[in-house]
C-alpha cells in the first residue's frame, strides 16, 4: 500500500472532522474573531479542532489532485533553495508560488505552493524526500487538492 492517504465518503466518518473544517472556513472567511467563537458556533472543543486542523482537507470542485502546498525549514545556505527548486522539477512538480522569511538563526522559512497532477510522486512522499537534502531541517505537508 503506497500512501498515506485515503479517499472515503464522509458518511462513515464521525460528524467532528467536517465540524473542523467548518471552523477552518469560517476563520477564513473572517466570520468569527478567533477559534473559540468558532468552535462555539459548530458545536466542538477546542482541543478537537487543533488535534484535526492539519489533517482533514476538502477537494475542491475539480481539482483533486492539482496543487499542493510545503512548508520547509532551510538552512541558511548558498544553494538550499536552489537544491529544493531543482528536486521538485525533476520529480515534475511545477512551481506556483514561492514565500520565503528572512533567515533567523541561520534557518529560512519557506513555503512552496506548486502544481502535482503531472508529478511521479504523491505528495506525501515529496515531502518525505524533500527532508534527504542536506539542506532541509523540516518538510511538512500543510494542504493539497
Amino acid at each position: 500500500m503506497n500512501g498515506k492517504f485515503l479517499v472515503v465518503d464522509k458518511s462513515i466518518l464521525p460528524d467532528y472532522l467536517e465540524k473542523v473544517i467548518e471552523v477552518r472556513n469560517l476563520l477564513a472567511e473572517d466570520k468569527v474573531q478567533n477559534v473559540s467563537e468558532a468552535v462555539k458556533i459548530v458545536g466542538i472543543s477546542r482541543s478537537t479542532y487543533y488535534k484535526y486542523k492539519d489533517f482533514v482537507f476538502l477537494p475542491s470542485d475539480n481539482a483533486l489532485g492539482k496543487k499542493a502546498l510545503i512548508s520547509l525549514m532551510l538552512e541558511h545556505e548558498k544553494g538550499a533553495l536552489s537544491e529544493v527548486l531543482n528536486f521538485l522539477s525533476s520529480v515534475n512538480c511545477n512551481i506556483i508560488t514561492i514565500n520565503q522569511n528572512i533567515p533567523i538563526n541561520n534557518v529560512a522559512s519557506v513555503v512552496i505552493s506548486f502544481e502535482i497532477s503531472s508529478t511521479s510522486l504523491p505528495p506525501e512522499d515529496v515531502v518525505h524526500e524533500l527532508k534527504k537534502i542536506k539542506y532541509v531541517k523540516m518538510s511538512k505537508l500543510l494542504a493539497f487538492e
